[in-house]
């Protein structure tokens, strides 16, 4: 007996199974042609992964994403934009400090030094050099030099003086960079994103520099701010 098709079909795969890779979609579609298959995809809302070339797909819903809007099931990474370009350039575009290959590929947990090249070949993104660093930013104008602005603050060494108990400066940085992207995060979260970081980044720093600044107080006053 043929299995019936239709897109409620896909819509119980990717309930049962949360992601699935194109020839699990045949199976489901009882046999269909990869032709087939992607006509009944085009009527649900979905995803394909922005890494393994995009082999596997998910249900797109909205709830499941981060403040970045990325979401990943294992080493299967998924974003509210679809494809790695586009990430990558909403990313860019979003950061008020714009963004190094580093914080992106930290960001990502994939390669993206092609995806900018070609970015940059397009005229989609633009980049500068700042402190010895290529960061790149807004095409338009006016919110780029609000980007290398901010950026510049962050790097003054005014307003990122060493801490008393001896944090470098590399990592105060650091720190009020991942909080440039992810407000409201707490230590515990920043050491998170850090991980990986080298030099590596310890919980004890991370609270020298929110004490420094008082990064916990500015968080509790802007969540007390919310209706």
């Amino acid at each position: 007996m043929t299995q019936p098709r239709s897109a409620q079909t896909l819509l119980d795969l990717f309930a049962s199974e949360t992601v699935v890779d194109l020839p699990r979609i045949q199976v489901a579609l009882g046999g269909a042609s990869s032709m087939t298959a992607f006509r009944y995809l085009r009527q649900v809302p979905y995803r394909r992964s922005y890494n393994h070339n995009g082999r596997y797909y998910c249900l797109h819903e909205p709830s499941r994403y981060d403040r970045l809007g990325l979401w990943s099931l294992g080493d299967i990474h998924f974003s509210v934009d679809g494809s790695l370009g586009k990430t990558v350039r909403r990313l860019v575009y979003e950061m008020e400090a714009g963004a190094t290959h580093r914080e992106l590929q930290e960001q990502l947990r994939v390669r993206v030094h092609n995806t900018l090249l070609t970015l940059l070949r397009r005229g989609e993104i633009e980049r500068e050099r700042l402190a010895q660093l290529y960061v790149y930013l807004h095409r338009d104008a006016a919110i780029r030099k609000r980007q290398i602005q901010r950026r510049e603050s962050l790097l003054n060494p005014e307003n990122t003086a060493r801490v008393t108990t001896g944090v470098p400066d590399e990592i105060v940085i650091q720190v009020l960079l991942t909080l440039l992207h992810h407000p409201g995060a707490k230590a515990a979260e920043v050491v998170r994103y850090l991980r990986g970081h080298s030099p590596p980044v310890s919980m004890e720093q991370v609270g020298a520099v929110f004490a420094r600044y008082d990064l916990e107080s500015i968080g509790k006053k802007g969540g007390s701010s919310k209706s």
